[in-house]
């Protein structure tokens, strides 16, 4: 819950919450973390995740890769072989993220029609911005 003082509500920067939507603020990261929640065996190779992901590319998944493990997020397992092997997987905080996100996932799957109505909308006002005609 937000603070109170003198009957208004502060979002502290170093709140809980607001340190979780800045994680959030990485475009992909919700989306890597999904993925290896579903992943078989619970691991993938980042190949593989970006195939998964359609739209990502190459240098924004190992931006993405790096900055989760780096916050604990996800565990990056190097093999001593040729050619080079890696694999990523939760770490047991990440798990513990990956089922709410499942639950933000879930309700998109269950709200799509009102997703596209405020893709549509949004389109809308796009297009008027760019025109002038704003009512």
């Amino acid at each position: 819950m937000p603070d109170w003082v003198d009957g208004k509500v502060y979002f502290y920067a170093d709140s809980g919450p607001r340190r979780l939507m800045d994680l959030f603020s990485v475009k992909w990261s919700s989306m890597v973390l999904h993925a290896l929640w579903h992943w078989p065996e619970g691991r993938a190779r980042p190949g593989e995740l970006q195939r998964s992901l359609q739209g990502i590319s190459k240098k924004m998944l190992l931006q993405t890769l790096k900055e989760l493990e780096i916050r604990g997020l996800i565990h990056r397992q190097v093999f001593q072989v040729i050619p080079p092997k890696v694999e990523y997987s939760l770490t047991p905080l990440g798990k513990t993220l990956a089922g709410p996100i499942e639950q933000l996932y879930q309700w998109g799957l269950e709200h799509r029609q009102a997703l596209d109505e405020m893709s549509e909308n949004r389109r809308k006002h796009t297009e008027a911005s760019a025109s002038g005609d704003l009512r």
